[in-house]
């Protein structure tokens, strides 16, 4: 065999290696959202859908106590409410209130805690302000929704559940002053 063949076959070989490295990079995406799924990982992007076929188990009430809090944030943030009552199955809206009190745009992301912790698997969240930054003007006011239903499967001993929000600033996206 001579050189010019070896030489073309090491480039067919090399460019077949070359294409299923490619077409691989591509299978790893919907690999990589299907694993973050079944984890529950990037859950400020995910949005819960509503549970198949919920039923409202009236016979339960569950309180839903809101907290807001900011980290190193020119915001007043609070729930417009400070406690609601559902029953397990029921979709709900509550309302969260932002202020900007700096003199330019801020932007921020909301992060969701849940109290107690192991709550956060029963507490879906149809729409959420949480789900992307939010970008206030100077002294701009926003209400902003957030839809729920707590999983009728909630364990029994489990009557209230603390939604906390703390707001942190998006470095670069509107500045520090």
């Amino acid at each position: 065999m001579s050189l010019k063949e070896q030489n073309r076959k090491l480039s067919t070989r090399l460019a077949i290696v070359a294409l299923g490295m490619f077409g691989f990079g591509f299978a790893l995406v919907p690999f990589y959202d299907q694993i973050c799924a079944a984890l529950g990982v990037n859950s400020l992007v995910e949005r819960s859908e509503l549970p198949k076929n919920t039923q409202v188990d009236a016979s339960r009430t569950i309180t839903i106590e809101l907290d807001a809090n900011t980290r190193d944030l020119p915001w007043r943030f609070q729930p417009t409410v400070r406690h609601i009552t559902v029953h397990p199955g029921e979709v709900a809206t509550i309302e969260y209130e932002v202020i900007n009190v700096r003199g330019s745009a801020v932007t921020g992301q909301a992060v969701p805690s849940y109290g107690p912790a192991s709550a956060g698997e029963y507490f879906h969240k149809v729409e959420c302000f949480c789900f992307q930054q939010q970008t206030l003007a100077a002294g701009e006011t926003r209400r902003m929704p957030v839809t729920f239903v707590v999983d009728p499967k909630l364990p029994k001993d489990v009557n209230t559940i603390a939604l906390s929000y703390t707001f942190f600033e998006v470095a670069g996206r509107g500045g520090k002053s």
